[in-house]
């Protein structure tokens, strides 16, 4: 199989990109989503429209970033809200959560797509997607909202070169997941627990770290940060800084998790569920065969 460079794989995005005329981008303000947009305003100019969702589930600061974004490049952005906080489904947090979310702004952006005249809308699912549970990508087949980035086979560590090279903030900045992430499955996705997170890992990004995640386990927060980040949030006197900030938000007990931060985590009991189901198949199956039933 021949394989691509990177640049190359970017010439073919753009050239993707010029065909489809115009484009709608799901623009979150993270490295995809950047490059994407950033690739779509070179290949059409101002057939593009960047739309930013607005909502509890997403910081404010991400926000601001996005929109800083677009108005230094010029490139038409709308800030919607979404209301996902609203949906039954969602709220529950069980493990389809983001399919539920994603299938109710997919809808919403090719509402305002047809509203604006535009003949596609996409977002920035790349290849390095497909290795985690991403139950939001089905939703956005479903809706046919396409992924140039995927189709492409750009992967996270392509699209952060490109990124670099076109000059973009973004490149090197840690990924991004909307705070219901920061949630166990099972937890109920409230405006209270979503605005404690904001508001530690704010604190905590304006302390210098860059690579984070506050997990909310009810009355403990477990901070997970960079391996090279780890001496920095031990030192006195920011520990003894975010334990009085944390108490002040409502946590209880306040956690460093002994692993480095890594995408993703939240699922492994649904990868364990997955095995240990996998493996009782295969049992029954063995037993099954060998019992002649």
């Amino acid at each position: 199989m021949k394989r691509f460079s990177h640049v190359t794989k970017k010439a073919h995005l753009i050239s993707e990109l010029k065909r489809m005329k115009s484009v709608l981008v799901a623009f979150s303000g993270g490295v995809d989503s950047a490059f994407l947009l950033a690739a779509a305003h070179e290949a059409l100019g101002q057939n593009v429209l960047a739309v930013t969702a607005v909502s509890p589930i997403h910081p404010f600061r991400e926000r601001a970033e996005a929109t800083a974004f677009t108005k230094e490049r010029g490139i038409p952005h709308l800030l919607i809200p979404s209301n996902e906080i609203n949906l039954p489904e969602f709220v529950a947090n069980n493990p389809d959560r983001c399919y539920h979310c994603k299938k109710a702004l997919c809808k919403t952006l090719n509402e305002i797509a047809r509203e604006n005249g535009i003949l596609h809308v996409v977002h920035g699912a790349n290849v390095d997607d497909l290795d985690d549970f991403r139950p939001g990508l089905q939703a956005a087949v479903e809706e046919g909202v396409e992924a140039p980035l995927m189709d492409n086979h750009l992967n996270k560590t392509e699209i952060r070169q490109l990124a670099k090279a076109m000059g973009l903030p973004q490149w090197d900045r840690p990924s991004m997941a909307c705070l219901a992430s920061r949630l166990p499955y099972g937890s109920a996705v409230t405006g209270k627990k979503l605005k404690m997170i904001e508001t530690a890992e704010a604190f905590l990004a304006d302390k210098g770290l860059k690579t984070l995640r506050v997990r909310h386990h009810g009355e403990v927060a477990r901070i997970e940060v960079g391996d090279s980040e780890r001496e920095l949030i031990l030192n006195d006197p920011i520990r003894k800084d975010i334990i009085r900030k944390f108490r002040r938000i409502g946590f209880d007990h306040i956690a460093l998790d002994l692993e480095e931060f890594a995408s993703g985590k939240m699922n492994r009991r649904l990868n364990r569920e997955e095995d240990q189901k996998n493996l009782l198949n295969k049992t029954n199956g063995r037993w099954n065969h060998d019992s002649g039933t």
